[in-house]
C-alpha cells in the first residue's frame, strides 16, 4: 500500500532557484510585506502623542511681532462697572503713521499744519478717533447787535453714533447758553426719525443778547437721541465761545461731537458774584416807547421777554406783564397783557395807550412788572423795571430818547430786577 505525499502548499512565489535574481523573503517575521520588492525598509517610529496647549497659547501663535499692548476691556469705557475708581487706559500710539511721516515727502508736516489751523478756526478734520465715531455737526452763527439777536442755523449732522436697536437714531439738537444753562435759554430743533445723517436746516434765535453777553457766554450744542419709552440719550456736543464771533458776520462751523463732562451750571449760580448775576436770573424784557404829538398820547409796547426765571414746579412759568404809569391816574393808568402758558420766553406784541400831555411826562414814572399766573392762588412776582427821570443807565436813556424823538418808536432791552417789587399783584 503506497502512501501518496500531500501536495505542496500553494505559494505565489516561484521555487528557489540559484540563478533567479529575486531573493526569497526571510523566514523570520518582518515589517516588510511579503509582496514588497527590493531591500527591506527601516522600521517606522510610532506617531508622537498630541501636545495639549491652552486657548491663550493657541491664539498667540502666528501673530504679528511687536510690543504686547493691553486689550481694552468694556469696563474701561464704562467706569461705573468698576467697584473702585480707575483711570481709562492710555491711547495707543500710532507708530506706523509717524514712521510714514518721517519717510514721506513732507506730507506729514502739511497734515500737522492743517490740523493746527483747523483747531484754531474751530473746524473739524476727519480722523479715526472718538469724534468720528460720535459724528459731526454743521451749523452757522450770526450776531445781530442792532436787534440784540443771535441766529443759530442748524444745517445737518453726519455719521452719528447708532443709539437704537435697529442701528439708527432719532436725533435732535438742543442749545444752551453757558454759564447759567436752564430751560430759560434752551432751544431745540425738531426730531428726525431713523437716520444717522439728519438734515434740519432750522434757524433758532436767541433774543435779548447784548454785546456784553457775547464776551462772556459760550454756546453749547448737544445732539441727543429721542426715546419715547425712556430717557433721551446723549450722543455728543460742541461748544463755541461767542467772543470769537464778530458782529454781522455769519460764520460756518463743521465740528466733531465730543463727550464733555456735564456740570450743573444752572444750579451753581454763585450768589457772591454780585448783583449782575441776580439780575440776570430774573430775565429781560423788550419795551417800545412812542409819543404821538397829534393825539398827546404815549404808546407803550410790550414786545417780548427772554430768559425769565422759572416759578412753577415744572421748570416753567405762566407769565404776563403789568404796566402802571405813576403817579396813579386811576383805572386808565393800569394795564395787563394776556397770559402765556408754560414758557420762559413769551412773545406778547401788545400795545397800550396813555393820554398824557408831553410836558407832564417828565414827572411820570412807568412801572413794568412781570408776573407768573397761578390759578386759585396769588400770582408770583418774577421781576420788574422802572422807566422815568429818576431811573439810571439804559432806563433813563430810553425815557429821554422817547421824549426827545417825538413820533419815533424807541425799543430797548431791560434787565428785570427784584427791586421795588410790589407786595401783591
Amino acid at each position: 500500500m503506497s502512501v501518496s505525499k500531500p501536495p505542496p502548499p500553494h505559494s505565489h512565489f516561484p521555487p528557489s532557484n540559484p540563478s533567479s535574481h529575486l531573493p526569497l523573503p526571510p523566514s523570520s517575521s518582518s515589517s516588510t510585506p511579503p509582496f514588497a520588492v527590493g531591500p527591506p525598509s527601516p522600521a517606522v517610529p510610532p506617531p508622537p502623542s498630541p501636545v495639549k496647549i491652552s486657548m491663550q497659547e493657541h491664539f498667540a501663535i502666528n501673530v504679528c511681532p511687536g510690543p504686547i499692548l493691553p486689550i481694552p476691556q468694556i469696563s474701561d469705557f464704562f467706569p461705573r462697572f468698576h467697584d473702585y475708581p480707575i483711570a481709562p487706559p492710555p491711547p495707543r500710539e500710532k507708530k506706523v503713521l509717524k514712521d510714514k511721516d518721517k519717510d514721506g515727502d513732507g506730507n506729514g508736516e502739511k497734515d500737522r499744519k492743517r490740523d493746527r489751523e483747523q483747531d484754531e478756526n474751530g473746524e473739524f478734520a476727519d480722523s479715526d478717533d472718538d469724534d468720528t465715531y460720535l459724528g459731526t455737526l454743521e451749523f452757522n452763527l450770526l450776531f445781530d447787535q442792532e436787534n440784540n439777536c443771535l441766529h443759530c442755523t442748524i444745517h445737518k449732522a453726519k455719521g452719528l453714533k447708532a443709539m437704537d436697536s435697529n442701528g439708527l437714531a432719532d436725533p435732535y439738537v438742543k442749545l444752551h447758553l453757558l454759564p447759567g444753562a436752564s430751560k430759560a435759554n434752551k432751544l431745540r430743533t425738531k426730531t428726525l426719525k431713523n437716520t444717522l445723517n439728519p438734515v434740519w436746516n432750522e434757524t433758532l434765535i436767541y433774543h435779548g443778547i447784548t454785546a456784553a453777553d457775547m464776551t462772556t457766554k459760550t454756546l453749547r450744542l448737544c445732539v441727543c437721541d429721542m426715546d419715547r419709552l425712556g430717557r433721551n440719550e446723549f450722543i455728543g456736543e460742541v461748544r463755541v465761545a461767542l467772543k470769537k464771533l464778530k458782529e454781522g458776520e455769519s460764520k460756518k462751523y463743521y465740528m466733531g461731537l465730543e463727550r464733555i463732562a456735564q456740570t450743573r451750571e444752572g444750579n451753581s449760580q454763585a450768589v457772591d458774584h454780585g448783583a449782575p448775576v441776580a439780575e440776570e436770573e430774573r430775565g429781560r424784557i423788550l419795551v417800545s416807547l412812542l409819543y404821538i404829538t397829534e393825539k398827546s398820547s404815549l404808546i407803550v409796547g410790550i414786545i417780548r421777554c427772554a430768559h425769565l426765571a422759572a416759578m412753577d414746579s415744572n421748570g416753567y412759568s405762566d407769565p404776563f406783564v403789568k404796566i402802571v404809569l405813576q403817579p396813579n391816574m386811576g383805572k386808565k393808568s393800569k394795564y395787563k397783557t394776556s397770559v402765556k402758558k408754560k414758557t420762559l420766553n413769551p412773545e406778547f406784541n401788545e400795545e397800550f395807550t396813555y393820554e398824557v400831555p408831553h410836558d407832564q411826562l417828565a414827572k411820570k414814572t412807568l412801572e413794568i412788572s412781570v408776573w407768573d399766573y397761578d390759578l386759585g392762588m396769588s400770582n408770583d412776582f418774577i421781576g420788574g423795571v422802572e422807566l422815568g427821570v429818576n431811573a439810571k443807565g439804559e432806563r433813563l436813556k430810553h425815557w429821554f430818547e422817547c421824549l426827545k424823538n417825538k413820533g419815533k418808536k424807541v425799543e430797548y432791552w431791560h434787565t428785570l430786577t427784584q427791586q421795588g417789587a410790589p407786595c401783591s399783584d
